[in-house]
């Protein structure tokens, strides 16, 4: 199964790196790696991502209807931990939103009005007067786990690679320059190898 997920993952990378250099808007984009992480990252069937410029949050790009539930409901209660992720500039993980943890009013909610029982947020810097994270999303409790949030990084990484490289216009050899001197990368990358 892991040199499966490998294989995927690099189609879903070349076809990422397509997507940034044919796209004509940012949201193509963001919308491209939220699906792109339910193939890369192992359990994850929903994901998210979400910006804040200035003191305003706003979901930029979904997979699909729940993922996109979620980050209203993370909006409106001001809590969770993609607002985290952005907030104290680490990942957050939540294997079993069904016990008790950081965000017990958000957790009920997505209990109750999702398939939702884990979630991953990882921050995304995007530019100087935005910050994001991509938001992931498991139907399962307790199946995200470490080597999980080392994909979201690395999906994280290249994220933040190509929505630059899309909002400024970049050609693909630009990008794939950018992606070679990411040190995130390169690292992640590396502890993908090792742990397969």
């Amino acid at each position: 199964m892991p040199s499966r997920l490998r294989a995927d993952a690099a189609r879903v990378f070349t076809a990422l790196a397509d997507v940034v250099r044919q796209s004509q808007t940012s949201k193509e984009v963001y919308a491209a790696i939220c699906v792109a992480a339910t193939v890369v990252v192992p359990d994850c069937d929903h994901a998210s991502l979400m910006i804040r410029r200035n003191d305003a949050f706003s979901t930029v790009g979904v997979s699909d209807p729940v993922a996109h539930k979620i980050d209203s409901l993370e909006r409106l209660l001001r809590s969770g931990p993609c607002i985290d992720a952005i907030e104290k500039q680490t990942a957050q993980i939540e294997s079993d939103l069904t016990v008790g943890n950081r965000w017990p009013t958000l957790a009920a909610r997505v209990v109750a009005e999702t398939p939702v029982r884990g979630a991953i947020s990882v921050q995304l810097p995007i530019d100087r007067s935005k910050v994001g994270a991509l938001n992931l999303f498991s139907d399962r409790p307790n199946a995200f786990d470490h080597e999980s949030l080392q994909r979201a990084g690395l999906l994280a990484a290249f994220a933040t690679v190509a929505t630059n490289a899309a909002r400024h216009g970049e050609d693909a050899a630009s990008l794939r320059r950018g992606l070679a001197s990411n040190r995130v990368i390169g690292t992640a990358v590396g502890m993908l190898m090792v742990a397969n």
